[in-house]
């Protein structure tokens, strides 16, 4: 819990602090720092950003096992094994989604309308995420999150590498139903508070709440709409794509 707590701190005195643009991915690489430390910055901020958003959403699995595996022989050992294996598939989602919008908007840079259009591509995003609250894969993988208990009667093993192996099976479930909201934070900016804490809750609420399932369809509803409104008149919304850059050169192309 005091890993949450100190994670939305740190995001909230980011924004406060105007810091929150050295970590948004479209601002990663800027003048006098190599790539290679942009890259570390990321991963640093990804981390923090799963234990805002997503680490809650998996408290009820966390303490289910916390108890679960108090009798084995190294306890603390175990859970930080399973807490690991979680970050692993996230972090792992992290990079690839970064690689994925790189792979994007460098293509994009080669069509000069695609290049003068960011909406186009926030847009769609969002049409993607909402279109996504409807699929199958989605329900599945929010009905194994919303009853940990009977995960753990399934999956669990004893030992490190049983924790390991029990964090990266939760955390691909988790992954599973939560991707195409996280990916949105990519068009938005990683470290954007405003989207941060709404997509936070309706995680949250999806996967613990008791009428989460039937909030699924009806945000799909409305991240489509928003989606299409911001690809037709993108000024309604003109705090949803990132600023230019005013200086450096960006990872995968300038705003």
């Amino acid at each position: 819990m005091g890993i949450i707590v100190v994670a939305w701190g740190l995001a909230v005195g980011a924004e406060l602090s105007g810091q929150a643009q050295w970590v948004h991915h479209h601002r990663l690489v800027v003048d006098g720092v190599a790539l290679w430390a942009s890259l570390a910055l990321f991963l640093v901020a990804w981390q923090v950003h799963i234990a805002a958003m997503m680490l809650p959403t998996a408290l009820p699995m966390v303490g289910l096992y916390r108890q679960v595996a108090a009798g084995q022989p190294h306890p603390r050992l175990a859970r930080a094994s399973f807490l690991f294996g979680y970050l692993v598939v996230w972090t792992a989602f992290g990079l690839a989604a970064l690689l994925a919008m790189a792979l994007v908007e460098g293509l994009g840079a080669q069509w000069p309308r695609w290049h003068q259009r960011p909406e186009w591509l926030a847009g769609g995003v969002l049409v993607l995420a909402g279109a996504f609250q409807f699929s199958a894969l989605k329900e599945a993988c929010l009905d194994k999150c919303r009853a940990p208990r009977a995960f753990l009667l399934n999956h669990y093993r004893r030992g490190v590498a049983g924790g390991f192996a029990l964090g990266l099976r939760h955390g691909a479930f988790c992954l599973g139903c939560c991707w195409a909201l996280m990916l949105v934070m990519f068009v938005v900016g990683i470290a954007n508070l405003a989207w941060m804490a709404p997509l936070a809750a309706l995680m949250l609420y999806e996967k613990v709440g008791r009428h989460g399932a039937r909030l699924v369809r009806p945000v799909g509803v409305a991240l489509i709409l928003l989606g299409l409104l911001v690809i037709v008149e993108p000024a309604w919304l003109p705090g949803l794509t990132p600023d230019p850059v005013p200086h450096g050169i960006p990872l995968h192309g300038a705003h």
